[in-house]
């Protein structure tokens, strides 16, 4: 674990990563890091064969990726960066209002693990522990989100 600094606040911790699938919402594939590690260096982790779209947030921003993505077929759903020099148009900025509601499916997960099972902060000293505890809740959370297909 590792401690990074967002804006003037320094936190301690870990991320946690999650490839999900856009149709059920499900989870399929998790990565945890160190909270100083970046978003984009776990998206080839996060993807399997199969897939056909990409969608992330603004850390997930490569244009490498997003040329290679093209040329294999795969939609490249990632939300535009804005900067100072350069802001988003409004035909960008309804694109990634567009991703973010698809986005959404992915992050309920994460709404689950937090207020269904209470884990908002980590609980032991090393990224192993608390990495197990991840993998056993997404596990949780997945049956969690299909509990009512289950039950027919």
């Amino acid at each position: 674990m590792h401690q990074t600094k967002k804006g003037r606040q320094w936190f301690f911790g870990m991320k946690i990563h999650v490839g999900a699938d856009v149709n059920s919402g499900l989870a399929h594939t998790v990565s945890v890091t160190p909270a100083n590690a970046s978003d984009i260096s776990q998206l080839p982790h996060l993807l399997r064969e199969d897939d056909r779209a990409v969608f992330g947030d603004k850390g997930y921003v490569n244009n490498d990726l997003k040329r290679h993505a093209r040329k294999a077929g795969v939609f490249w759903g990632v939300s535009l960066k804005a900067s100072k020099q350069r802001p988003l148009s409004d035909a960008n900025q309804r694109f990634n209002h567009r991703m973010s509601s698809i986005r959404a499916r992915v992050e309920h997960v994460f709404r689950v693990i937090k207020r269904q099972f209470g884990y908002t902060k980590v609980r032991y000293k090393g990224i192993a522990k608390n990495a197990a505890q991840v993998f056993s809740l997404i596990g949780l959370t997945n049956l969690y989100l299909r509990r009512g297909a289950m039950m027919n």
